[in-house]
């Protein structure tokens, strides 16, 4: 799961830098996160991604939102809807949470550009 909604380079990139400091929370992550919760039933891949995105924005953490900005389009989410999504969040999370999540998702939609059109 962890492959198919982030892609094979993140993964990869992720076990190559795993350190005695990060091994054993990869491989946490890599059980937990996306064997045990990602995989339940009940919400669809695309209804997730939305879901993590907008936990993200109200936590106001860039890091991971960066890296869930880029894996939402493997789940089927749209950038309308991700727009939408922004939008709605600033009603609820607030206008800079919402700021800054637009400035992010910028930065991911123009590097989607770039590397789709090469």
């Amino acid at each position: 799961m962890r492959r198919a909604v982030l892609g094979d380079a993140h993964v990869d990139r992720a076990e190559a830098n795993k350190t005695d400091l990060t091994a054993d929370f990869q491989n946490f992550i890599t059980r937990y996160a996306w064997g045990e919760v990602w995989t339940r039933p009940g919400i669809n891949r695309h209804d997730r991604s939305m879901i993590t995105i907008a936990m993200l924005i109200a936590l106001n953490r860039a890091d991971e939102l960066r890296m869930h900005f880029r894996a939402c389009f493997n789940n089927g989410v749209t950038e309308e809807e991700l727009r939408e999504l922004i939008f709605h969040s600033a009603l609820y999370c607030g206008l800079p949470a919402a700021n800054s999540a637009y400035h992010l998702a910028a930065e991911v939609l123009a590097e989607r550009a770039k590397s789709s059109a090469t």
